[in-house]
């Protein structure tokens, strides 16, 4: 397997965390293609098309994909990208554009620049570990208690305290990154008490045991656990024994905006509108009201319309894990929706955004300003057969696109999602998004010098798990024993 230089001095076995942190940027993996810039018109025509009329029938669930991977998915994509540009009509130089994060699968949202540079993420009386927040009372079942140890830790105004404020925009996303902190300190814990050993060196303080054991088990998940569900398996297989054919780069990676600006936005058709959230939040029998996408966007700081009134999180807005994650097979899981071209109703209007606030129409703009080429025009490249016009121009969508030629040529997120909802029958992505998302995956972690692929690359994991030598995110909530906190 490939070895890559590291990203940054701070992989050194004797630099502190975080001290030469540095960001990355952006670029292309397929820079002799044209870009493809159909008018802001016809996009925003196709973007408005690709809602789902009936969001919540069966027939549209991927039951292979639970809704948990939906969100780890977001976190994920916080984790090695942050770009923050405005959404603009001209084309834009993807190399012009910084992306604010690390391009490494090394959590940096959760560990920012580590204790020494920004304290005021870990305990002061053990730096060791990261500061938990707890929860208030809440309206929905008043008999549950405040004073839980599951939510962010907060500053006074509401805002939480943690590496990358995005992961408190929607709940779901705010209690996975809480898990990953306790995830952390469990592992410290176990450290400690010698139930766990370290991966290398036990010269190394504490905490860069647990954070190397973290960051492992971590990646090994994005890799086996989570893309292995979204993906073609034979892409990633081809990838890891092969080699990458795509994803070119020196000693510094980058992100390809093919990558962020379409393929990994992926994850914007398998939301859901409402979510069998816990035993209160349900659409089940004895639920106070159903966990639709607005009130997990009101139980958070920083995308809550009316201020901090919601936070610290009630009590009774602690996730049960086990409706979102393969982890009891007495307990039905909130199945993702399908990976195709129709996303639900409430992100065709998103609140305290500015126009366009239809999340498709951005995504296709978005791709636009980007240059992106089109989908047909990646798939011949990579020596894949395109879709042909026949299957672009299915459905409602479908039709829109053929009124505008965009059957023929067609813009490559909405391609990708055309692709996954024909070639992988709505359950997973088809051969172009997929050979992206496995390239650019493999590619950060062979890249990173302190990823389990280039130190150890014959590394299995070693935490506790249903499966010896595997970790997937089940075992990662079992192991943290969090599961469902109120019962």
């Amino acid at each position: 397997m490939a070895r890559g230089h590291g990203f940054s001095a701070r992989n050194g076995e004797n630099q502190p965390l975080g001290e030469f942190t540095q960001t990355g940027k952006f670029g292309r993996l397929f820079p002799r293609l044209p870009a493809f810039t159909p008018s802001v018109e016809k996009l925003t025509e196709l973007g408005n098309a690709m809602i789902d009329p009936n969001p919540e029938l069966p027939e549209g669930d991927n039951n292979q994909v639970p809704a948990g991977y939906t969100y780890l998915g977001q976190f994920i994509d916080h984790d090695i990208t942050l770009d923050t540009s405005s959404l603009q009509e001209v084309l834009v130089d993807p190399l012009a554009v910084r992306n604010f994060r690390t391009p490494m699968l090394d959590l940096d949202s959760i560990y920012g620049s580590g204790p020494l540079a920004q304290p005021y993420l870990y305990r002061l009386d053990d730096p060791s570990l990261f500061l938990i927040g707890e929860t208030s009372q809440g309206g929905g079942d008043p008999s549950i208690p405040p004073g839980f140890p599951n939510d962010l830790p907060r500053v006074k105004s509401g805002l939480a305290i943690l590496g990358d404020s995005r992961n408190d925009e929607n709940l779901i996303v705010a209690q996975l990154h809480l898990a990953f902190l306790k995830f952390h300190n469990k592992v410290v814990a176990g450290l400690r008490d010698g139930s766990i050993k370290a991966l290398h060196s036990i010269d190394k303080p504490i905490f860069e045991q647990a954070r190397e054991l973290v960051i492992w088990h971590y990646q090994w998940i994005v890799l086996f656990d989570f893309l292995a569900r979204v993906i073609d398996k034979d892409q990633l297989e081809s990838v890891l024994k092969n080699g990458r054919r795509f994803f070119k780069f020196k000693e510094q990676p980058f992100i390809p905006v093919e990558f962020s600006v379409a393929a990994f936005r992926l994850g914007h058709s398998m939301i859901r509108a409402v979510y069998d959230y816990n035993r209160v939040f349900t659409p089940l029998p004895g639920g106070v009201v159903p966990a639709t996408l607005d009130l997990l966007f009101t139980f958070t700081a920083k995308s809550n319309r009316d201020g901090a009134i919601n936070v610290p999180v009630p009590s009774d807005w602690i996730i049960d894990w086990r409706r979102f994650f393969d982890i009891d097979s007495n307990v039905a899981t909130n199945p993702s929706r399908k990976l195709d071209t129709s996303l639900v109703d409430p992100l065709k209007n998103i609140p305290n955004i500015p126009a366009p606030t239809s999340l498709s129409v951005r995504n296709l703009l978005r791709g636009r300003s980007m240059g992106l080429p089109s989908g047909q025009s990646v798939a011949r490249f990579m020596r894949f057969k395109p879709l042909s016009p026949a299957e672009i121009a299915q459905g409602k969508d479908g039709a829109v696109a053929a009124k505008h030629n965009l059957h023929v040529e067609s813009p490559l997120w909405y391609y990708i999602l055309k692709e996954a909802q024909v070639q992988g029958k709505g359950l997973r992505l088809g051969q172009v998004g997929s050979r992206i998302l496995a390239e650019v995956f493999v590619g950060l972690l062979e890249a990173d010098s302190s990823s389990f692929i280039a130190r150890n690359p014959e590394w299995k994991p070693t935490l506790p798990a249903k499966v010896h030598g595997t970790f997937s995110m089940a075992d990662m909530l079992k192991f943290v024993d969090d599961v469902n906190p109120i019962g």
